[in-house]
């Protein structure tokens, strides 16, 4: 605690809200990042369902979340834009330096966002305009333009933790545009981040209807709404554990002092234990946590005798403190533990299958079901606290410092600019969420009055496909009119 306040007190005093305003700004944009990048292959995957069995149910579902999927882009819209003035406004030392080097990949991210926007009006434009093959084959792109997106900010984000691909003569000179995107730490990143967004998304949308099936709702709607989702999530989980495992290995030998905050160890040995949670002190010991001897020498090279590389190989200004590498530590813990609970979830998913060819009947499936895609989003929310927290100091991996990016704009200014933000996004976050639950109850409204009126129509008669408008008698009119999205 005392070196951390020594760290402290030879930063410049703006560096604390700074780092919070950025934290907070992208810990509330992380969330809905799993959505905006896929949930349009989740969405597309419904719709050919729906399209190869002729199945009006999961034509509803994939229209409906076709809607969630707009209002969600509408939002990110908003929070992307304040985190790209943000990298501006509070790091100018660092946009200001490396902006020609690595600013190639916000480029990348800005073509695919205004693409991702046009495919979105085009696939919701569609529905009552397009014929059904043409409509779908229209909607393919969308999730490649949302992984597009993704490839370009993993590509700035990798390049901040392993810098390469110029000439540094007082500045940086001769960029190398391919070397400075496809870092070695890239694809290790990209893949595991991008294979994260579709689990969590998969689990956050089946999540929803799990709660519908405790509460009794076992109908088509709800089964296939749960299954669709959740097969998706449940196939990549063990592929993202592997993955995790090659991204933590990449981080091993590319940026050891991070792994030695991830893994709290303190000097540089063979045959190092790993801790599960537990917290670092000033003196290197540990205070807590679960030890397990000699098993990160393991994880991280196969055998007991591979050296780990400890914090105190480097000097303490050129390490994260003792806090930030608990925190690190920490989150890396949760990312391991809740990947670990949700393989059990998938092989329980697998087993009834495999069994009987049906989802499991127990309740406290459906429950864990439900938590989680919680659960998922906190891990998201832990992988960039890991990524960002275990590469302090450095801005810029072993060429810039935090301390030496931000900007000279007076920390009471950042503190109140910090305020107003967490009152915008409050606001704004707190719209999404009664946008989403109106449409919810509208469309639960529309289902309950089509399961009346069984005799009539089926539900939607002129959606997802088919004329704009029919004759209606009066009495169908105020129930078809409610008809134009599902619930989600």
């Amino acid at each position: 605690m005392f070196s951390t306040a020594v760290h402290l007190a030879n930063t410049p005093d703006q560096l604390l809200p700074a780092r919070e305003l950025m934290a907070f700004t992208l810990a509330s944009h992380i969330l809905l990042v799993p959505f905006g990048v896929a949930l349009p292959f989740i969405t597309v995957l419904m719709h050919h369902r729906g399209l190869r069995r002729d199945d009006p149910v999961a034509l509803l579902l994939a229209r409906r979340w076709s809607a969630v999927m707009a209002v969600q882009f509408a939002i990110g819209v908003v929070t992307g834009t304040v985190l790209s003035f943000e990298f501006g406004l509070l790091w100018p030392g660092m946009m200001g330096r490396w902006g020609d080097v690595f600013g190639l990949g916000f480029g990348v991210e800005a073509w695919a966002f205004f693409l991702e926007a046009v495919l979105i009006a085009i696939y919701l434009y569609g529905w009552r305009r397009l014929k059904p093959w043409t409509h779908f084959w229209l909607a393919v792109p969308l999730p490649l333009t949302a992984l597009m997106g993704a490839f370009g900010i993993i590509a700035a984000n990798s390049w901040m933790n392993t810098p390469q691909g110029f000439s540094l003569e007082g500045k940086p000179i001769h960029v190398d545009v391919r070397q400075a995107i496809f870092t070695p730490m890239f694809g290790p990143e990209y893949w595991h981040f991008a294979v994260a967004m579709f689990l969590t998304a998969g689990y956050v949308v089946a999540g929803v209807y799990a709660v519908g099936w405790l509460r009794g709702r076992r109908d088509h709607y709800h089964r296939l709404g749960f299954t669709v989702p959740f097969t998706v999530a449940a196939i990549l989980t063990p592929v993202q554990f592997m993955l995790g495992d090659s991204a933590a290995r990449a981080v091993f030998h590319k940026q050891p002092i991070k792994f030695a905050a991830m893994e709290i160890v303190w000097k540089t040995d063979t045959h190092v234990p790993e801790y599960m949670f537990g917290r670092l002190n000033s003196d290197g010991t540990i205070s807590g946590g679960l030890k397990i001897p000699q098993l990160d020498s393991i994880l991280a090279g196969f055998k007991p005798s591979t050296q780990v590389t400890g914090l105190t190989s480097v000097p303490a200004a050129d390490r994260p403190t003792v806090v930030q590498a608990t925190i690190a530590h920490w989150a890396f813990d949760i990312m391991v533990t809740v990947g670990s609970v949700l393989i059990l979830l998938a092989l329980c998913y697998a087993w009834s299958w495999w069994r009987h060819r049906d989802n499991p009947r127990s309740r406290w499936f459906y429950r864990c079901a439900a938590l989680a895609g919680v659960a998922c989003l906190v891990t998201v929310e832990c992988g960039w606290i890991t990524t960002e927290v275990g590469r302090q100091p450095w801005i810029v991996y072993h060429h810039m410092r935090v301390s030496e990016a931000v900007t000279g704009t007076r920390a009471g200014s950042l503190w109140a600019m910090l305020g107003i933000v967490i009152l915008v996004y409050v606001a704004v976050f707190g719209s999404f969420l009664a946008v989403v639950l109106k449409m919810r109850t509208r469309w639960r409204i529309a289902d309950e009055g089509s399961a009346a009126a069984r005799a009539e129509p089926p539900p939607e008669t002129d959606t997802p496909y088919g004329p704009r408008s029919e004759p209606e008698h009066p009495s169908a009119g105020a129930a078809s009119s409610r008809t134009s999205g599902g619930e989600s």
